[in-house]
């Protein structure tokens, strides 16, 4: 039933027991406190500007309410606070972040926001506009990747247009418990794909964890309760262990003489998620549930020999792990985060990681070096230029005409969460390139054109091939002709962006060229026909030669792949080819989601789908392989039928945010009848017996029917995987919980697969 703008309104002020006067107060509120965040930033005329564009916000809005009932106004005030207090922006940044919502929800124009306010706010709220969209679930793919080109332009015009989008999504992360659960996926899917890889590029680390964290809370929020309760039930052991850690390093620093903070902050939730599932531990088995921070006041020239002082200091109570050690105060991130890391062992025998910074670093690893680039008044730090470069390589990426594919998505997002390493040019001068970058990346990242005529490189005066893996601190020359030709086994081995688009493009010219001459071919056969070649008789043929486009046709038959006597089989209408009727050919399109729902289904009983419980066929994906009980999504496939993922699926974020059209709303409905198959790894001390006492719990104790276990053990210890038949999570759950109490045994954990299908 859809609930009506005043039932919203109704249900908020019940929630928040107010009246339409304290919701006018409420707002008030939230704007004067605006203000006051802005009030050493406003110069004069700014508050009239600001002023204005609240007012112009509100009234746009006025009839606008969220899913939560709130008034629509209190979302862009939300988002401009945290344009100011998390990422510092100024006057400009809070126009923006005010009215960013108002080109797309009203009838006032971009013309009317530059008469208003000027081009440079325009500008702005064109590009948050144009990317308002972004990965629509309605959009076909390619529209959807072309959007998400859309936000990299935006980037490299003006960063404020993408930090600005950032808090606008940071604030949609944090009242997202009002939405429906499907829409909730698929928010959570695009915040883990797209923005929380962009912030963590910007340097805004405080809102990439967030974001994570969020997205966590809601995609997997039994993970998340459970890691958000183990840390509120450690915090008094953990703060004990902290105070007692930082004891003598408090005293020390306080003898040099240093202004200095000091203190504990607990791993965000995501990380220690990601750690119990790299590293196979429970929560109690994470070492590293917080760090040490150390925040020095130091003058910027004195900044790297403070830091190092401190970090000399710090060893003389506690033993360094010295492969842990990471000096990024001596060659900063590519997105300008400063900082010196390292982990010692503490008290009790615990590795303690301890982050030791200036004032400065610690601002720009918490509000983004954008934050304090091109905006604030005085010229950018040396180090700032780094910005400056990357969004440089970024527009070079975008001007290929070929990036609006999903392949550049993928291969750019790469770019944005990728470990770097640094190495030089013969003249000393220092790039930086992602982890496991070649000499062929190298020379891209040089220039296009270097690049495309690399034939090997010299790195520390040895001669390498193209695809010879760089390590940081290697000096490379590269070695090029003018005769060479980038190969299509060059995309096997590079791995940036820049590198793959520019490959891709020198590919399709080649390719383009020689199409030109099966262009050719196919006009004159055409002409014999009585028909030109359209682009309808090109979409014909594309269809029956089952080729992707156009030039893919000239090029197969340039080269052969096509016997263009198949023509002899079409015939001819007017001016338009019509090809032949195959029988018995299977249907190449997939049916639409309306009609897939339509179909009887097997097994239909196992589950519902929207709001009433059709039959329709399904499989269950093998990259997750869900069982009832778990969190699930329906799939429609191109040609497979429905496919059902689980909510945490390896694959569900990039299907969510790549293909929301395709998404069918899915639950399990109850069924004790059919057994799905799924797998557990466990691992244990290798005990006599230790097999019988699993096979006992499984078929005896539980009488499930196994089809198959695989033991393996080494130095005393066993690992071993089990595949079962279950009705339900909640059995498997049981089973898992029957084999951890067994005696020795160390882990038990539900298999996730890799399998990409």
């Amino acid at each position: 039933m859809r609930v009506s703008l005043q039932d919203e309104r109704r249900n908020f002020m019940d929630v928040y027991n107010l009246n339409e006067e304290e919701e006018k107060k409420l707002i008030l509120r939230e704007y004067r406190a605006l203000l006051r965040g802005l009030k050493t930033r406003i110069k004069k005329g700014d508050k009239a500007l600001i002023r204005r564009a609240f007012e112009i916000s509100a009234d746009a809005h006025k009839d606008m309410r969220r899913k939560s009932g709130e008034p629509y106004i209190l979302h862009p005030l939300a988002v401009s606070r945290i344009v100011v207090e998390e990422i510092s922006l100024g006057v400009t940044s809070v126009i923006c972040a005010l009215l960013h919502d108002v080109v797309e929800d009203t009838e006032l124009t971009l013309e009317d926001m530059q008469q208003e306010f000027g081009s440079t706010v325009a500008k702005i709220i064109d590009g948050l506009t144009k990317i308002a969209n972004v990965v629509d679930g309605n959009a076909e793919t390619s529209m959807q990747a072309e959007n998400f080109r859309k936000i990299l332009m935006a980037l490299a015009e003006d960063p404020r247009v993408i930090l600005i989008k950032l808090a606008d999504r940071l604030h949609n992360m944090r009242t997202l418990g009002s939405m429906a659960r499907d829409k909730q996926l698929k928010i959570c899917s695009e915040t883990t794909y797209i923005y929380a890889p962009l912030a963590h590029r910007l340097g805004l680390y405080e809102i990439k964890s967030e974001l994570e964290d969020l997205a966590l809370k809601y995609t997997q929020p039994e993970t998340y309760i459970s890691i958000a309760n183990g840390l509120k039930e450690t915090k008094r052991e953990r703060t004990r262990y902290i105070n007692e850690f930082i004891r003598p390093i408090k005293e020390e620093l306080t003898k040099m003489g240093f202004k200095f903070e000091i203190y504990g902050r607990p791993k965000s939730i995501n990380s220690i998620w990601n750690k119990i599932k790299t590293k196979h531990v429970t929560f109690e088995e994470v070492y590293d549930l917080f760090a040490i921070r150390i925040i020095l006041d130091s003058e910027y020239e004195k900044e790297k020999e403070d830091c190092w002082k401190v970090y000399s200091m710090i060893t003389n109570f506690y033993r360094p792990s010295p492969e842990r050690l990471r000096d990024w105060v001596s060659v900063p991130k590519g997105n300008g985060y400063e900082a010196l890391h390292t982990t010692v062992m503490g008290p009790g025998g615990r590795w303690v990681e301890v982050q030791i910074k200036t004032e400065r670093m610690n601002a720009i690893a918490e509000k983004g070096l954008a934050a304090h680039w091109k905006y604030k008044e005085g010229a950018p730090r040396p180090h700032e230029n780094k910005l400056d470069a990357w969004l440089h390589h970024l527009r070079e990426v975008l001007n290929n005409p070929d990036t609006d594919t999903l392949d550049f998505m993928q291969d750019f997002k790469l770019d944005l969460f990728t470990e770097e390493i640094y190495v030089y040019t013969p003249k000393g001068d220092m790039r930086v390139l992602p982890k496991g970058a070649t000499a062929l990346d190298f020379a891209f990242d040089i220039h296009s054109e270097l690049g495309a005529r690399c034939i090997g490189a010299k790195v520390n005066y040895k001669l390498v091939p193209l695809s010879h893996q760089l390590k940081s601190g290697d000096q490379v020359e590269v070695i090029s002709s003018g005769k060479q030709k980038p190969g299509e086994d060059w995309l096997s081995f590079v791995i940036t962006a820049k590198a793959k688009s520019r490959i891709k493009y020198y590919l399709k010219e080649q390719k383009r060229t020689v199409a030109e001459d099966g262009k050719e071919v196919l006009e004159r056969k055409l002409g014999h026909m009585g028909v030109p070649l359209n682009p309808h008789n090109a979409n014909e043929l594309m269809l029956h030669f089952k080729k992707q486009s156009a030039l893919d046709v000239y090029y197969a038959i340039a080269v052969g792949n096509i016997d263009l006597k198949e023509l002899k089989e079409f015939t001819v209408h007017g001016d338009k080819l019509v090809p032949p009727v195959k029988q018995n050919e299977p249907k190449q399109q997939e049916a639409p989601a309306d009609e897939l729902l339509k179909k009887p289904a097997k097994g239909a009983e196992l589950v519902i789908f929207g709001e009433s419980s059709d039959k329709i066929l399904y499989k269950l994906a093998q990259c997750c392989q869900p069982i009832p009980g778990d969190d699930v999504f329906g799939f429609i496939t191109a040609g497979e039928g429905l496919k059902i993922h689980r909510s945490d699926c390896p694959n569900a974020a990039r299907l969510l945010s790549h293909y929301g059209h395709r998404i069918v709303k899915t639950k399990w409905a109850k069924n004790k009848e059919i057994s799905f198959l799924s797998g557990v790894r466990i691992t244990g001390l290798d005990d006599v017996g230790v097999i019988k006492k699993i096979t006992n719990i499984i078929s005896d104790s539980l009488n499930m029917n196994m089809r198959s276990i695989s033991i393996d053990s080494h130095d005393g210890l066993f690992e071993g995987t089990i595949m079962v038949f279950v009705h339900d999570k909640e059995e498997f759950d049981h089973l898992c919980n029957q084999l951890a109490s067994l005696e020795g045994i160390i882990t038990v954990e539900r298999i996730e697969t890799t399998d990409q299908k």
